[in-house]
């Protein structure tokens, strides 16, 4: 267990580091449970069982973990069919924010914008409501990253990546016509999917990283087989990503040359093995969530922006999972300073709602109905995402975010360092909650999944052998309490 001292000098070290005035998850949640409790031996218990059996009959169920109650379900707990509620520190795979049932989102929800916006649902790029740019303004914008002014809005993740690579791509080829219009053999060509109206070009992705589950999206995902197995996909190019040691400290010069190689395995990519002005754009992840948790430096980034730049391809820096707070800054990606921002930041997860930004008007393409759906995003969506907003800014989330991670992470650090069979490469430093680790194989991992589950804490997985935390904003040190306890009790029982 935690040791009494230890945690004692924790809570020290964090009360003077912090300027919590109160505790925000009080103030939303003043019932919210003080631990996790369990009314049943086994979860999922055999309410959670029977609903799943039930759903299984009409919609694919093989991946539920447990059947949730998400009435029941408050702040940083999550209530399971049962009646079980756990700590959870997987939160919808890092997609609630503020918490369950948040009381400022609630009120958003039963807002006269809110119900247009829901039973009036607009084809937004042919009839946007007299009130859409002022949401976007108050919440999306306001929020938008460092030189960024425009945003699309999109209908998901995948979504969101996906349309960034179709201004890329119409971006690119505006480029090369210049003042030309489109020709007869364009068009033509166009409708057979041919060149040149079909484009030749290509979006370079990481080994490791993920980006979406669509057919475009897809091709750009390389963190796992079975995510990719059967589904056409574009012969895009992929490059490597650094796979760093841990701890950091003891390894500078070799994480340092291992960054290294990885940007002249880039920048050899680009010169050797495609024309010039082939690649459209790359994209890449401030962490590579899905695959592992993956670090780099942000030598390593600026190395990749000083290369774009230096070939005439765009950067999309794929801030799904990553943005909106959970990192101790708003957006990732500005944890590494870059001397020029990146094109295009896409979002979603954390934000409710998806698109992305951007400031050059370039890619924005001349012609209406290029870039264009149906919906191009949701107004509900929109409205939450403001509220989100708001509510960060309000209660001073993203440093209070900052801090609860110091404090996590030093905690875990004292803990996996006694278990060094089990778990270690502890990473996510001084990146707010952003935290995972390594375990010994993936049977490890999965048992220390379960012992968690049945300490009352849900609890999540990526890449091969790791595990990573995404609790919402609202995750105090008491919960960070809770958790280090239920880690290292799994832990000694594996």
């Amino acid at each position: 267990m935690l040791r009494a001292s230890v945690q004692k000098s924790l809570r020290q070290t964090y009360k003077l580091s912090t300027r919590f005035s109160s505790s925000v998850a009080a103030q939303y949640f003043p019932e919210e449970p003080i631990s996790p409790q369990l009314v049943t031996s086994s979860i999922p218990g055999p309410k959670s069982q029977a609903y799943n059996d039930e759903l299984g009959n009409v919609f694919d169920n093989r991946a539920t973990y447990f059947v949730v109650d998400y009435v029941k379900s408050l702040g940083n707990y999550i209530s399971d069919a049962d009646g079980n509620k756990l700590l959870d520190v997987y939160c919808q795979i890092a997609s609630i924010p503020l918490g369950y049932n948040n009381p400022a989102l609630i009120e958003a929800a039963k807002s006269d914008d809110m119900l247009y916006a829901l039973i009036d649902r607009p084809a937004l790029a042919c009839f946007p409501s007299t009130n859409y740019a002022q949401i976007l303004q108050e919440g999306i914008l306001a929020a938008a990253p460092p030189s960024m002014t425009k945003v699309w809005t999109a209908l998901s993740g995948s979504d969101a990546n996906e349309t960034a690579y179709k201004a890329a791509f119409m971006y690119q080829h505006a480029h090369k016509r210049g003042s030309l219009d489109f020709t007869s053999e364009e068009l033509s060509s166009v409708m057979n999917n041919e060149a040149p109206g079909a484009s030749d070009m290509v979006i370079l992705s990481f080994d490791r990283g993920f980006h979406g589950r669509l057919f475009g999206s897809l091709s750009t995902t390389r963190s796992k087989a079975i995510h990719k197995l059967d589904i056409p996909a574009f012969p895009w190019p992929k490059a490597p990503f650094p796979s760093l040691k841990y701890p950091l400290q003891d390894f500078i010069k070799e994480n340092h040359d291992e960054e290294i190689g990885c940007l002249q395995e880039f920048e050899r990519i680009i010169v050797e093995d495609y024309e010039p002005h082939k690649i459209a754009a790359i994209i890449v992840e401030p962490v590579q969530s899905e695959g592992g948790d993956n670090h780099a430096s942000s030598f390593f980034f600026q190395g990749l922006r000083d290369i774009t730049l230096k070939h005439d391809i765009l950067m999309i820096v794929d801030e799904v999972q990553t943005g909106v707070a959970a990192s101790g800054k708003f957006w990732a990606h500005e944890h590494w300073n870059l001397t020029t921002p990146p094109d295009m930041v896409t979002f979603s997860k954390k934000f409710q709602a998806a698109g992305f930004y951007f400031s050059n008007p370039e890619l924005q393409p001349n012609q209406p109905y290029r870039q264009f759906n149906t919906w191009c995003g949701d107004p509900s969506k929109a409205i939450i995402a403001r509220s989100i907003y708001q509510e960060i800014t309000k209660h001073n989330l993203v440093e209070k975010t900052a801090q609860v991670g110091d404090y996590l992470y030093d905690g875990l650090k004292q803990i996996i360092n006694k278990y060094p069979g089990k778990v270690l490469n502890l990473r996510g430093e001084k990146y707010g909650t952003f935290i995972a680790w390594d375990c010994y194989d993936a049977e490890v991992r999965n048992n220390i999944l379960l012992e968690c589950r049945k300490r009352g804490v849900n609890i999540g997985a990526c890449g091969d052998v790791a595990i990573r935390l995404r609790p919402t904003l609202t995750f105090e040190a008491k919960h960070a309490d809770i958790l280090l306890q239920v880690l290292e009790d799994s832990f000694k029982a594996v």
